[in-house]
């Protein structure tokens, strides 16, 4: 009788107790993946309580929310290339020690400017937490088909996370305070702590360059900046300062090009980008990621402030697309034995497109169980595109960049995350504003909040009598499913344009994909 190749491995001594090992030390890393994914979400769900708590003002209340992607973003790539020079185990380790110990203290916070400081050094250590997760799969799988399988866990722990963010955080905020969400972070990375100096090998660039300060300086100003503007566009103030970033963003970003290609041994590698695999395997990253986050943008505040379901049960509801996110990403590993890698992907890419069709096709109504089968869908198309093109990315670049290319890949899906929020929830919200019919008699700053977003007007209507608030909360039902309309329009020619890009730009290059 013949032995398959995985019983041959698991019955050779050596050779079995290095594949259980490998598998355990993935294990060991979706600790981090997990509750970076679930810090992502799950502070959305807290803001009622610690606005009453810390009393915060408008503007600190945006930044105790928006600072952690922000900062997150700017030091992917610095925190990527740190790790291949020092080791990536190393990083992982400072970072998730460094993470858990600045939980500990923003659940304690007593004002404000506490709770944005902690949440600006949680981004600090955010950041030397997900790139080297990623780099350090791709230097424990060297094996394809295995590769791809963890990284398909991986991927479905970051999609299982960001759901998981309105459950925990829902259960969290009816048994306990709002600071409970943050300690969520010392059960889970304690296992990691006590772990991965045992299961999970050191790895570096074996030929480091020099650390450069200017160049990290650089990729900071290139990506603070513009994530920030891209935030502050869809605010409703002046437009001047957020251009002003951007550009100030798109000139470091071409300094930093430039200072890459002139020196012997550079930060970032940018001739990477001249690689077609690698090139749209993170443009497939960032659009996966902008129609997941921008679905469940709108997908949370219709079942909460249209359909009426508590935060926890609202993310009941979107368990099932989670899964089929995990089993779609799994699914994707065997996909590739038959397919090629590229019409997969575009597959997925596809998957996305009907999801959002089908949510037009709800029309007004909000139909929950026709929301319930879109978000499937597209849970679905983004376990199979997102696996891939992270798979893409690692394996087009050397491992020794590994740790580069993943804080590449990572900074495509917080670009992604901020753009299908930004993008898509700036657009929702200016139809909302168009269409929603304010009671008579309303106060000017009344008035101004119930007409800026959907959350706004439950707000006002607690204030009014029955019959004002009926009227006010039936006319920004409608206008927000009016938005949503727009949005999902927009969406859909995304993603079908993304999935025509991936078909046909790399069909040349078929013996790779």
């Amino acid at each position: 009788m013949s032995t398959s190749p995985l019983n041959q491995r698991l019955s050779n001594p050596v050779t079995g107790t290095m594949y259980r090992r490998r598998w355990a030390a993935l294990l060991v890393l979706m600790f981090p993946v997990l509750l970076t994914s679930i810090d992502n979400t799950v502070l959305s769900f807290a803001v009622p309580a610690l606005s009453a708590a810390l009393s915060p003002s408008g503007n600190q209340l945006l930044w105790i929310i928006d600072i952690y992607p922000l900062v997150l973003a700017g030091l992917l790539v610095p925190m990527g290339s740190l790790g291949d020079r020092f080791g990536r185990r190393r990083l992982l380790l400072i970072g998730s020690t460094g993470f858990a110990a600045v939980s500990a203290a923003a659940a304690f916070a007593t004002s404000a400017d506490q709770l944005v400081a902690a949440r600006a050094l949680l981004g600090i250590f955010g950041a030397m937490l997900m790139p080297a997760t990623l780099s350090l799969i791709r230097n424990i799988f060297t094996d394809t088909l295995e590769r791809r399988k963890a990284i398909a866990i991986w991927a479905a722990g970051f999609s299982g996370g960001a759901a998981l963010g309105p459950v925990v955080g829902g259960f969290l905020l009816e048994h306990f305070w709002w600071g409970s969400v943050f300690l969520i972070a010392v059960p889970m990375l304690l296992p990691l702590l006590i772990l991965a100096p045992i299961l999970v090998p050191e790895s570096k660039d074996p030929s480091p360059g020099p650390i450069d300060p200017i160049s990290i300086g650089l990729v900071i100003l290139t990506l603070l900046p513009i994530v920030y503007g891209i935030k502050e566009m869809t605010s409703g103030h002046s437009l001047v300062i957020p251009v002003l970033a951007i550009a100030l963003g798109i000139g470091a970003g071409a300094a930093f090009t430039r200072r890459q290609l002139a020196r012997k041994n550079p930060m970032l590698d940018v001739r990477l980008f001249k690689n077609r695999n690698f090139s749209v395997a993170l443009a497939v990253n960032l659009m996966s990621i902008f129609a997941l986050v921008g679905f469940i943008y709108f997908i949370s505040q219709h079942l909460q402030l249209v359909a009426g379901y508590t935060p926890m049960m609202a993310g009941v509801l979107l368990l099932p697309g989670l899964a089929l996110t995990v089993i779609f990403g799994l699914l994707a590993v065997r996909l590739t034995r038959r397919f090629a890698v590229r019409h997969v992907m575009a597959w997925g890419l596809g998957l996305n497109a009907a999801a959002y069709g089908i949510v037009m096709l709800t029309g007004q109504s909000g139909s929950v169980p026709l929301l319930m089968i879109a978000f499937s869908v597209l849970g679905a198309g983004v376990g199979l595109s997102e696996t891939l093109s992270n798979d893409m990315a690692l394996s087009a670049v050397p491992p020794a960049q590994a740790g580069a290319a993943s804080a590449i890949s990572e900074t495509a899906y917080e670009v992604g995350s901020v753009l299908g929020t930004a993008v898509l929830g700036s657009i929702l919200n200016a139809v909302y504003r168009t269409n929603v019919q304010l009671p008579e008699n309303l106060g000017q700053d009344a008035a101004e909040t119930a007409s800026q977003t959907l959350g706004g007007a439950h707000e006002i209507a607690t204030t009014l009598n029955p019959t004002a608030a009926g009227k006010l909360l039936e006319s920004a039902a409608h206008a927000f499913d009016t938005g949503v309309l727009y949005t999902a329009a927009i969406a859909m020619v995304l993603a079908l344009a993304s999935a025509l890009i991936v078909a046909v730009v790399l069909r040349q290059r078929r013996a790779a994909v």
